[in-house]
Order: structure tokens, then C-alpha cells, then sequence
């Protein structure tokens, strides 16, 4: 069977290295990347967007693989100079990274949307897919632990992940674009990448509507975590104070539930997934080639499904 129509909900470094590979298995037109916001803040006045940016970035073969973030080779004078001028430099933005930010900030404020603002800045990367913020509207994503309630990135980056997750929740009344539920409508395929379900995916999950449309579609995830650990992030131990789970791929498939209809899961993981097709194939991703040969699975798997009841 061959996807007309794809839809990836895509969030953190593991969900843009497989987006790379289905970016090289699918025409263009057949692909649309629903990335999430919840990550989004405020930095040095700037409007930043971390998921948005690892997607572009990724797409156009500019990111920085090894380091999972920001764009490869760059300079980082202009956060020497904030540190000398003794300002804020517990996250760090490259000085070509800025040129993104500066731009967004611009076109936000002369009002134009984050989905025409994102569609504007794949055109000058010359990136092809369809690049979809979940949502045009502020959705933050809060966690609480047992040092208080921190925003997402106070809590990843400015404190390492080392304060306890005791809850996850969303702060504002975003709503989905159109854009986005126009291309669920479209989809014969939803793919959840290998992403943090909490935050990442449930955050677009969460928008007025969307859980609901992809429920009507064929949907295939694929386990963020290998052999019990998560390759990269704090998932394992979210999923122990959050689920009073040990970390497996069976977690993550009992945390979408019914939403799924297969599971793709690390060769020796199968056996953590019940009651749902599962495909155990090699899902850790260090180079280029390792992200085509997972979608080229991901899709063929996806195949062998039966149509949704």
C-alpha cells in the first residue's frame, strides 16, 4: 500500500532524525510535520521555538547531528558577549541560529501568524515538506516538581531535568491551526515519531479536537525508548514518577492506548507490547542512513495494518 498522505507529529531530536528519513521516502507533497509549540519561550526578547527550528534545520541538512540541536559549525560570539555583559547564557543560541529568532520575532510582531512566519523561513532554507506549528496560539508547557512549577525549558535546560516530574500540564487556550486539522482530515497515515509522549506529543494530542481526528486514522508510533532506557532525554524517569512504571516500549504503547494501531519497537522489545501489531527493527538513529532505513520500515509496516474498524 502506498500513503497518499502522511502526517508526522514530530517533537525533540529523535522525532526530526526519523522526520529526515521519511522527508527522503516520501515525495514532498505526501508529507506534512505537525511539530509542537508547548516548548516555545521568550530568550533575550526573541521569540524562540526549539522543535520548530530542530525540524528546519534537520530538513535542510543544516543541524548539528552529534549535538542534536542548533546548526552545525556555528559561532557562538554573540553569547560570549552576553556572558561579558553578565546576561542570561544558560541556553545557548548560536550566532546564524540568532538570524532565525531575530526573523520570527520581526514577523510575529507585524503581525503575521507562526504558521505563515514557519512556512516563510522553510522557503529560504529551501525545505519542501510542510512544516506545521500545532498551533498559531501560546501553549506552554509546565512542569511541576518537587522544587515547584518551572516552565519547560527553565526545567530541561536551566536545571538539567534534575528536579523531579510530579505532572505535566499546558498553560493557555491555544486552539489548532487549520492548517492542521485540514491535513489530519487529509491523512491516511499518522506516525508518532520517537518522541517524549509527555512532552512532545501530548501536547498536540491535548488541542481542541486533534486527539479525535487522529483516532480515525491508521497511527503508528514508534518507541522512544531502548531496552529500557530512553535514547536521549529524561522520558525514563518521567515514566517512573509519572506512570509508576519501569521505562519500557510497552509503556509507551499503553500510554496512546487505543489511539494506536501498531507499535515499532527496538529488535528485542517486543515482548513489552501487548495486544497490538508490533515491529521489532533497529530504531536508534546515529547517521543519516539509519533514519531512511527506519521510515522505509515504519511505512512498509504501516501497510501490513488492517483498515480502521
Amino acid at each position: 500500500m502506498s500513503f497518499a498522505r502522511v502526517v508526522y507529529l514530530s517533537g525533540g531530536v529523535g522525532g526530526a532524525r526519523l522526520l529526515h528519513g521519511l522527508a527522503r521516502a516520501l515525495d514532498p507533497e505526501r508529507l506534512t510535520v505537525v511539530v509542537n509549540t508547548g516548548d516555545d519561550f521568550l530568550h533575550w526578547g526573541l521569540s524562540i521555538s526549539p522543535d520548530l527550528d530542530t525540524v528546519m534545520y534537520t530538513l535542510a541538512d543544516l543541524a548539528d547531528v552529534a549535538r542534536g540541536w542548533g546548526l552545525a559549525d556555528d559561532s557562538f560570539a554573540a553569547l560570549d558577549m552576553v556572558r561579558r555583559y553578565g546576561g542570561e547564557t544558560w541556553f545557548q543560541l548560536g550566532d546564524r541560529d540568532l538570524a532565525t529568532h531575530v526573523l520570527r520575532t520581526q514577523w510575529l510582531r507585524e503581525g503575521q501568524t507562526l504558521t505563515q512566519v514557519t512556512a516563510r523561513l522553510c522557503q529560504g532554507l529551501a525545505v519542501r515538506v510542510t512544516v506545521l506549528p500545532m498551533s498559531d496560539a501560546p501553549s506552554e508547557t509546565m512542569i511541576d516538581t518537587d522544587q515547584g512549577t518551572l516552565p519547560f525549558q527553565q526545567w530541561l535546560v536551566r536545571a538539567r531535568a534534575v528536579p523531579e516530574v510530579r505532572g505535566v500540564s499546558h498553560r493557555g487556550d491555544a486552539t489548532p491551526t487549520t492548517a492542521l486539522l485540514q491535513a489530519l482530515e487529509a491523512a491516511d497515515l499518522v506516525v508518532l515519531g520517537p518522541s517524549n509522549p509527555y512532552v512532545s506529543i501530548d501536547p498536540i494530542l491535548a488541542l481542541p479536537g486533534v486527539r479525535e481526528r487522529v483516532e480515525q486514522k491508521r497511527v503508528v508510533a514508534v518507541s522512544p525508548i531502548v531496552h529500557g532506557r530512553a535514547v536521549k532525554g529524561p522520558l525514563a524517569g518521567m515514566l517512573k514518577t509519572l506512570a509508576d512504571k519501569q521505562a519500557s516500549a510497552g509503556c509507551i504503547a499503553e500510554h496512546y492506548g487505543r489511539m494506536l494501531d501498531g507499535m515499532v519497537v527496538e529488535r528485542g522489545d517486543e515482548a513489552s507490547v501487548h495486544g497490538l501489531p508490533v515491529l521489532g527493527t533497529d530504531t536508534v538513529m546515529h547517521a543519516r542512513e539509519q533514519s531512511l532505513h527506519l521510515a522505509t520500515e515504519v511505512l512498509r509496516f504501516a501497510a501490513t495494518l488492517g483498515p480502521r474498524p
